[in-house]
């Protein structure tokens, strides 16, 4: 690992435990246990430091679906699981999480790096593909208008899942949710 992922690194824990106000430059240094400095020296600016967070963000993100295969023929419960699954397996990186939702906040008037997180996410043209994908499976008419949908809907729970902010059943709200779907 260079010297750039582990300052990023220690930018998403830090974010990820005590907030977006808690990254600087400095606090970083000592987070990743680093001379004084180092973190300057690779990102000048706030503005620096936020984009190599948010680059390392989007790694994190790629690597969560990497292996994810869709397939062909699913009911719409077995659809729903895989949904979850994929859920899950975002929500294991707790901290990067909650960075990222934090980061969205936090990057609203700068459009460039809320994109990276967002909607220009290296993530979001596979997870939308597999989307499409899965409602295809399940004989949905035109899965790719569905496809953004059910990205944002599994993105919101995880977001709820990542904040703790109520105990949700995400197999169930995703069954209802495809059922609904013609």
């Amino acid at each position: 690992m260079g010297r750039r992922e582990q300052i990023a690194d220690a930018g998403v824990r830090l974010i990820g435990r005590t907030g977006i106000h808690s990254l600087t430059h400095l606090s970083v240094d000592a987070e990743a246990e680093l001379p004084r400095g180092s973190t300057s020296y690779y990102a000048r600016t706030r503005r620096d430091l936020l984009a190599l967070v948010v680059d390392r963000l989007s790694e994190g993100s790629q690597a969560d679906v990497d292996d994810l295969a869709v397939p062909a023929v699913l009911t719409r419960a077995e659809a729903a699981q895989v949904a979850v699954d994929v859920l899950d397996r975002m929500a294991r990186r707790q901290d990067a999480q909650a960075a990222r939702f934090a980061l969205m906040f936090e990057l609203r008037d700068d459009a460039e790096l809320r994109a990276a997180l967002t909607t220009q996410a290296a993530v979001r043209p596979v997870l939308t593909a597999a989307a499409a994908e899965l409602l295809r499976a399940i004989g949905v008419t035109d899965p790719a208008a569905h496809a953004p949908d059910l990205v944002g809907l599994v993105d919101a729970l995880l977001m709820y899942r990542t904040a703790q902010a109520a105990p949700v059943d995400a197999a169930r709200v995703l069954r209802a949710y495809l059922d609904g779907l013609a």
